[in-house]
């Protein structure tokens, strides 16, 4: 997904007319990382690449460390940290992750070490992580983030989403719908993040989670 997400941003470049008017040079006063989550199908991939595109040289993904072998045309350092599975566990070990996970057999994480990289260039670190990765970085009371989901309009909406973009079979559709609930569940209980955007526009959501990140709304949840 995150490098989904660099490469979406990279070719995003239509620009956004928004009712608050922002400097090209305003920076967010609030410099720690953004952790962006919610449901597969839900845009959050395409409104952060509308961030990224609008203010440049403001935000930095991190670089993600995994065991997984590369892939034709992937370098080391730059999709990937490409580590040995003992290498990975060693971070395990000494807190060197923020979130870890493990998928189809392969184990992913962000270290603490990309993101103190980034914010030492003046970025401000966006992750783009599941809901797993979230709950990690909750319950650690040493990582100070500000969390932010983007919600469908409805359940039905974000189905409708997911069955229109015909990528996916019915099974995978219902495992998708499925890990929804227990996300958008989550989100409701109001504590788990700072705020909520809810894309059924996607220019409003964009307005919505822009204003958050540059502090020119209240924090209070929707």
């Amino acid at each position: 997904m995150r490098l989904q997400v660099r490469q979406l941003a990279s070719k995003t470049t239509q620009r956004l007319q928004t009712h608050i008017t922002l400097p090209k040079t305003m920076t967010p006063t609030d410099r720690r990382p953004l952790v962006i989550s919610g449901p597969s199908g839900v845009g959050k991939g395409t409104l952060v690449a509308k961030l990224f595109n609008k203010h440049p040289n403001t935000f930095a993904f991190t670089v993600s460390h995994t065991t997984r072998k590369p892939r034709a045309g992937e370098k080391d350092g730059e999709h990937y940290f490409f580590v040995s599975p003992g290498a990975f566990a060693t971070l395990v070990e000494q807190d060197g992750f923020v979130e870890h996970a493990t998928f189809s057999g392969n184990r992913y994480g962000t270290s603490k070490r990309t993101i103190a990289d980034q914010m030492e260039k003046g970025r401000v670190v966006v992750l783009d992580i599941e809901m797993h990765g979230v709950r990690q970085m909750k319950a650690n009371p040493g990582i100070d983030a500000r969390y932010v989901f983007v919600k469908p309009p409805s359940f039905e909406a974000l189905e409708a989403r997911l069955r229109g973009r015909g990528t996916e079979g019915d099974e995978d559709v219902r495992k998708r719908l499925a890990q929804a609930r227990v996300e958008l569940e989550y989100a409701d209980a109001q504590s788990g993040v700072d705020k909520i955007v809810v894309n059924d526009d996607l220019e409003v959501a964009y307005r919505e989670l822009e204003a958050f990140v540059f502090g020119e709304v209240s924090r209070d949840m929707n």
